[in-house]
């Protein structure tokens, strides 16, 4: 499958080098020094390409990719795979209620989604890989698990065994009871009959009447969700991975599953870190498709909005945080981005060194993007105020902006 286009990225200025990056990982209370030996290996989980894409999802790829544009800034190379669940229930469903072909419904959103991706100046995946180019993939990693005892069937479908990693909880944290809670609400069945652990999940559905299927050595079937990212990510990254990531709601079944499964057949860990974004409300809920909340970036690039503004807007909050879209997010972005604009094309301005440093530090500690952003707007506000002490700075902070935060001004 391929990605999107990539933006220009201009090299920072000579002599700026951004500092080692520390992120939160949801497996400890500490932050971590996530300095890779060579190339940087990331994996983020993307979508399952319907109703894409709204603020949540580009909250979340906005996040990684600041994340990805700090270790560059730290002068690492960077590998970066992403996945698309091109077949799986909730796309099915959406296609028979809408009576549209299902894999129709997946490429239209899928490039919706490149789109959006291209017009928030998100650096592409290396490897941009979906769910049923990766059958085979699949199918391997599933016989390497019935080789370790790690398999069993329930009927015409396969199950892992999650008893068999010892380490299985330790990327959430939480215990069986939390598990037990959410897993039947994210795609979970613990009361199937047959299964030998109610959290055991699927690794391959066998093919149901009506329903896509492909011929493997394992039978007519379809993967399961949560194998599809391990075999994506041992194929195309190796092990172990620098950062997993994606949103919150993904830490547990997904993420824990994902990392057991890949941890079961390796022998050792998954990722080096596990790092999550926090969810995008609207309304006082999570913006969600089930709920039918959402705000989509391709509508509001529609109606004219500027993707920069959508960007400084996102920007705006802490990736870990919790918050909720509203108009005024928007309103305050766009007044800002104009005022920032007007700042940066002067010939000269306050003292950009010191405010480079500052956004460069900022990001490199747990992508505090909020205070690279409050950094740059003093200096907005000094420069217009009359502070032109330093011939050259505009220029040159832009080109750490778009650098580093991936604001093209």
């Amino acid at each position: 499958m391929r990605a999107w286009p990539s933006p220009e990225v201009p090299a920072l200025p000579d002599g700026i080098r951004g500092p080692q990056l520390r992120v939160r990982s949801s497996h400890t209370a500490d932050l971590l020094d996530v300095v890779p030996t060579g190339t940087a290996r990331m994996y983020v989980c993307g979508i399952t390409p319907y109703d894409a894409t709204h603020l949540g999802h580009a909250a979340t790829y906005v996040a990684f990719d600041l994340l990805n544009r700090a270790w560059r800034s730290a002068g690492h190379p960077v590998r970066y795979v992403q996945n698309v669940t091109d077949v799986d229930d909730p796309l099915l469903e959406r296609a028979a209620a809408t009576g549209e072909d299902w894999e129709a419904l997946a490429e239209r959103e899928t490039q919706l989604f490149r789109d959006d991706m291209v017009a928030l100046r998100v650096l592409p995946p290396d490897a941009y890989v979906g769910a049923v180019e990766s059958i085979p993939l699949v199918v391997s990693m599933v016989q390497e698990l019935d080789a370790a005892g790690a398999a069993y069937a329930v009927d015409q479908d396969l199950y892992f065994r999650v008893a068999t990693d010892p380490d299985f909880g330790t990327v959430s944290g939480w215990n069986r009871d939390q598990m037990l809670a959410v897993f039947a609400d994210r795609g979970g069945d613990p009361d199937r009959p047959g299964k030998q652990d109610a959290l055991d999940c699927l690794l391959w559905q066998g093919e149901r009447p009506g329903e896509p299927a492909w011929d493997t050595a394992l039978g007519r079937g379809r993967p399961g969700w949560h194998v599809e990212c391990s075999a994506i990510a041992r194929a195309h990254l190796g092990g172990p991975v620098d950062v997993q990531g994606g949103g919150s709601d993904l830490v547990f079944p997904h993420h824990e599953m994902s990392a057991s499964e890949a941890q079961v057949v390796d022998g050792s860990p998954f990722a080096r870190a596990y790092v999550h974004a926090g969810m995008v409300g609207l309304d006082g809920e999570k913006m969600s498709k089930s709920r039918g909340n959402l705000v989509l970036v391709s509508t509001l690039r529609g109606e004219g909005v500027d993707p920069m503004a959508i960007r400084l807007a996102i920007l705006g909050h802490h990736y870990r945080s919790d918050w909720e879209w509203t108009a005024a997010d928007l309103t305050d972005a766009e007044a800002r981005l104009a005022t920032w604009r007007k700042a940066l094309t002067a010939p000269a301005g306050a003292s950009a060194e010191p405010v480079i440093t500052d956004v460069l530090s900022a990001l490199a500690d747990d992508l505090d993007a909020p205070r690279a952003v409050a950094r740059v707007h003093d200096w907005v506000t000094a420069t217009l105020g009359g502070d032109t002490s330093d011939d050259g700075s505009p220029a040159r902070l832009a080109t750490v902006l778009d650098a580093a935060l991936g604001l093209a001004l």
